[in-house]
């Protein structure tokens, strides 16, 4: 997934085979959880989703909406957000920053199977609420967002998380439930703090179907050249798309002795009665 709502760079992403381009309206109240970080805050709007959705063909165009909220004077509430995005064009449609499976409950109502949806889990609420929400019928997709969910515990470096624990127990309770998931982001191959093909083998370890590419991927607010932005996203997804396939190989290794093993215990078990 690469967010943008600028449709040249939406078309370059797609064409070097980016599956989902995201659209991030999401700003109430994410200016003051994350104020002095050095995140991204995109402040896209309607019109960018469906401008998105006419410049793209192949690609899916995933919306994060804001917080689940009731109208003021100022905005209008999740299910007017929801219906609108829905109308410009929004094929997925990501809620964030869940704290209770109530929200859950009223989002996935508001949205209504018009559209696909994904919870991002990154509130400590939403993983001490995990199970009951896991329960809920109907959630498409979950995604791990490391940056809001370190802030929530305290901590300094978002990949702690994936060190410590924290983001294979979640991944283990989707896997259990079905659903399919994500997290974080990723970097080129060979960049990062945490160089992104360290990440990307956890993605496959962990069963992870998605993640979004980072900013440092390709900062388009740094880079003008379009030439260089394109060769950047062609280059950058192919050699991902390369480890992606050696990855692969180990990931059905196992998988294939694991249903090697369920085979054997069914006939020993089938046996011995």
């Amino acid at each position: 997934m690469y967010i943008t709502n600028k449709t040249d760079i939406a078309q370059i992403a797609e064409s070097a085979g980016v599956d989902r381009i995201f659209v991030d309206m999401e700003y109430i109240g994410k200016a003051e959880r994350q104020g002095g970080m050095d995140t991204v805050q995109s402040h896209h709007t309607v019109e960018d989703v469906r401008r998105i959705r006419a410049a793209v063909e192949t690609a899916e165009v995933l919306v994060r909406v804001n917080p689940v909220h009731d109208a003021t004077a100022d905005y209008c509430s999740t299910e007017e957000e929801i219906d609108s995005v829905i109308s410009a064009g929004a094929d997925i449609i990501m809620l964030p920053f869940i704290k209770s499976a109530e929200e859950v409950r009223r989002f996935i109502r508001a949205v209504d199977g018009r559209a696909g949806n994904m919870l991002l889990i990154e509130t400590p609420q939403a993983v001490e609420a995990i199970d009951e929400i896991l329960d809920i019928e109907g959630i498409d997709e979950l995604y791990i967002g490391l940056n809001d969910l370190s802030l929530g515990y305290g901590r300094k470096f978002m990949f702690e998380l994936l060190a410590d624990g924290t983001v294979e127990k979640l991944c283990l309770k989707f896997k259990l439930k079905q659903i399919p998931y994500g997290f974080g982001g990723i970097a080129s191959i060979g960049k990062g703090l945490l160089p992104g093909e360290c990440v990307i083998r956890e993605h496959y370890r962990l069963g992870s179907t998605c993640s979004i590419l980072s900013r440092s991927f390709c900062n388009v607010n740094k880079e003008k050249h379009i030439g260089v932005i394109s060769s950047t996203f062609i280059n950058g997804v192919r050699d991902i798309r390369r480890l992606e396939y050696e990855c692969e190989g180990y990931a059905r290794y196992f998988r294939e002795n694991e249903q090697k093993v369920a085979e054997i215990v069914r006939h020993i078990g089938e046996v011995g009665e």
